[in-house]
């Protein structure tokens, strides 16, 4: 953890929540070609995102099956030729191999891929608490997936499960150094708090566990801006036209809660999902968990048939219940 991190209060009342990510990674792609590279291998329209703003993409093999989710902007101009042209923020546990596949697919373009020594971290506040944080930090952007460049670092305004606004904070070692005014104005808090905003708003973090796993329509990425169905093709992009142009996505990613203690969130990414009701063969699978104290959020992909009557368990058809709820946007056909 920066230094900067550990100067602020675990304070939980008052004052925005700022979470370290330690398990996410920002990784660069420099070089004149590095737009174009991308955008052949990535789900969403990199070329036409635009300048101030953030979204989700995929990164698919040529069957249509994420090996990674990313939220990814753009660099901010520059006159050097060897200049970040685009950032990518993803899982750290996938990350190496990620930039290790992309970078064999560069050939003679002029791009080249490298992870970055930036920090990640998530903060959440109330509206009130925001206002307190802009008075420190600067104008936040308040619409989700907008993004702003700030002297304490890059804010982009992640999507909420309710009322109140977040925001994924990358910063360099030197904006930290000079960041210090907002300690004041932060509570620290622990990374679970934070992931499990994240999959309360439904946003899919594919992992090491559950790469090559689901298609981007299993895991709702087409229904939050994470898939661009006019860009052209890109590694598994027949399989995931094909899939929406058809009308065939039966089955779809939801969300729920688990009630046990002795659940581990971590650790249950890819674990089978059952249907208490039907118990001879799993109706779906864990994409992403986090554990907070008492009760364990998780993401499932599921056939849409057993939602909303089905009884929903972890691991076995007797195993917890799974406790389904609503996401922020349907997924309903």
């Amino acid at each position: 953890m920066h230094a900067f991190h550990s100067s602020i209060p675990a304070r939980a009342e008052g004052c925005a929540q700022c979470a370290p990510l330690e398990d996410f990674l920002v990784f660069s792609a420099s070089g004149a070609d590095a737009l174009a590279f991308l955008h052949g291998q990535l789900t969403q329209d990199v070329t036409g995102l635009p300048a101030d703003a953030a979204r989700l993409a995929g990164y698919c093999t040529a069957k249509g099956r994420l090996l990674a989710t990313l939220v990814m902007w753009r660099a901010a101009p520059s006159d050097a030729d060897d200049a970040p042209q685009l950032y990518g923020l993803v899982r750290q546990d996938l990350a190496q191999a990620l930039i290790k596949r992309l970078s064999m697919f560069v050939l003679r373009a002029k791009a080249k891929l490298a992870a970055t020594p930036l920090h990640v971290a998530g903060v959440l506040a109330t509206a009130e608490q925001a206002d307190a944080l802009e008075a420190a930090a600067g104008p936040l952007p308040r619409a989700p997936w907008q993004r702003a460049d700030l002297p304490s670092g890059t804010w982009i305004a992640a999507p909420s499960a309710d009322a109140r606004l977040r925001w994924w904070w990358i910063a360099s070692d030197a904006q930290l150094e000079q960041a210090a005014a907002l300690s004041g104005a932060l509570g620290l808090a622990p990374a679970a708090q934070w992931h499990a905003a994240d999959l309360a708003a439904g946003i899919p973090w594919i992992a090491a566990a559950t790469q090559d796993v689901f298609i981007p329509q299993t895991v709702n990425l087409d229904l939050i801006q994470g898939v661009s169905f006019t860009k052209g093709c890109y590694p598994g992009q027949e399989v995931v036209a094909r899939s929406h142009y058809r009308g065939t996505v039966k089955r779809r990613m939801a969300y729920g809660t688990i009630a046990d203690a002795a659940a581990q969130g971590a650790a249950l990414a890819g674990v089978d999902v059952y249907d208490a009701a039907r118990p001879g063969e799993p109706t779906g699978r864990i994409v992403d968990a986090a554990s907070e104290p008492g009760v364990v959020s998780v993401l499932f992909e599921t056939a849409l048939a057993a939602l909303p009557e089905g009884d929903l368990r972890l691991g076995a058809a007797d195993g917890p219940r799974i406790s389904a709820a609503p996401l922020p946007y349907s997924i309903s056909p």
